[in-house]
């Protein structure tokens, strides 16, 4: 999980530490998460980690920096990374959408009726929605991809209509 261990936001599903000031980014995180990776051998990884509304760029430029590094000392890597929202800014989304990555992941998590009561309120549901357009938008061929818990009282049609975006 990059970017620390405590997230600036509080979603009700989660049990990542939250905090309004976490500590600050590790500059070498980058270069030693790329090191490790590359010791492990791995053909495909899958980066996450939490938000830092606390900074200018949400960590975007952070994000893709590492996957940058990652591509520099593993050509042959696949890169998936599950991006915060950076709270809706294109410019924060394409930095990281630019980065070389293969998979742009970001996740829905609920249907829209239920978003406010799972999700941290700054994590809105047409915001999410925007952020995959406008992935889609900067590299119509990249591989996006979101995720949703079930069984928190949505119902099918919530989930179809949740599905087709």
């Amino acid at each position: 999980m990059l970017m620390g261990d405590t997230c600036t936001r509080g979603c009700r599903f989660c049990s990542v530490k939250t905090s309004k000031a976490p500590l600050p980014l590790d500059p070498n995180e980058p270069k030693n998460t790329s090191d490790a990776i590359a010791a492990w051998g791995l053909d495909y990884v899958v980066l996450t980690s939490v938000d830092r509304d606390d900074l200018p760029d949400g960590g975007s430029a952070h994000v893709a920096e590492t996957v940058k590094h990652l591509k520099r000392n593993i050509p042959s890597l696949l890169v998936e990374v599950l991006s915060p929202d950076f709270r809706g800014n294109k410019d924060h989304v394409a930095s990281v959408v630019n980065s070389g990555l293969d998979v742009f992941a970001h996740n829905i998590e609920t249907v829209e009726r239920l978003t406010p009561f799972v999700r941290d309120p700054r994590a809105k549901y047409r915001q999410t929605m925007e952020v995959h357009k406008y992935a889609k938008e900067i590299n119509p061929t990249l591989v996006t991809k979101t995720s949703i818990m079930l069984g928190l009282g949505e119902s099918d049609e919530e989930i179809l209509q949740t599905m087709k975006g």
